[in-house]
């Protein structure tokens, strides 16, 4: 089964990131906005549960962390993917590598840049309409974060929480 690790934003970021997909994300049914620690990645049932645990080890080592948005950017030209910029911070970046080192991943095939999409598999023109008109707005805000999600992959290919880890929380 795929399963994935990722941080839902609070509910005002989300609204305004939804205004968004319902035009330009072709997976807005299927996953609410967020921002990606790892990669979908396979494991079993009995794989999942040791993971399950390493997971809430991780998340004993790290406090609340601060997410701000910056901008609108881009990956464009390797991806036509136009998204919510969030600051690239220590605490996002050690989560991150722990979180991957823990998990024994290979290392992904892009670099991590955190992120909330809000626009991807566009066309040329779709894509250069959608930055264009989109990046002389002011898109900052600022939230603090205390937890982290484990998500599983359904059938029908939506994304649901299979276990949500609070940061802080060692026991």
């Amino acid at each position: 089964m795929k399963y994935g690790i990722v941080i839902f934003p609070g509910k005002e970021l989300q609204d305004r990131a939804n205004s968004l997909r319902k035009r330009y994300d072709p997976k807005y049914a299927l996953i609410p906005p967020h921002l990606t620690l790892v990669s979908e990645f396979e494991a079993n049932n009995e794989e999942i549960k040791e993971i399950s645990k390493k997971l809430e080890q991780v998340a004993g080592h790290f406090q609340s962390i601060a997410l701000n948005i910056l901008k609108i950017s881009t990956f464009q030209p390797v991806n036509n993917v136009v998204y919510l910029k969030v600051e690239h911070t220590s605490d996002l970046e050690d989560l991150h590598i722990e979180l991957t080192s823990s998990l024994g991943l290979e290392k992904p095939q892009y670099s991590f840049v955190p992120h909330i999409t809000i626009g991807q598999q566009l066309t040329n023109d779709e894509h250069l309409d959608m930055y264009s008109s989109l990046r002389m707005h002011s898109f900052k805000h600022e939230e603090t974060v205390d937890r982290f999600h484990l998500l599983y992959e359904l059938e029908n290919g939506s994304w649901t929480v299979y276990e949500t880890f609070r940061l802080g929380k060692e026991k």
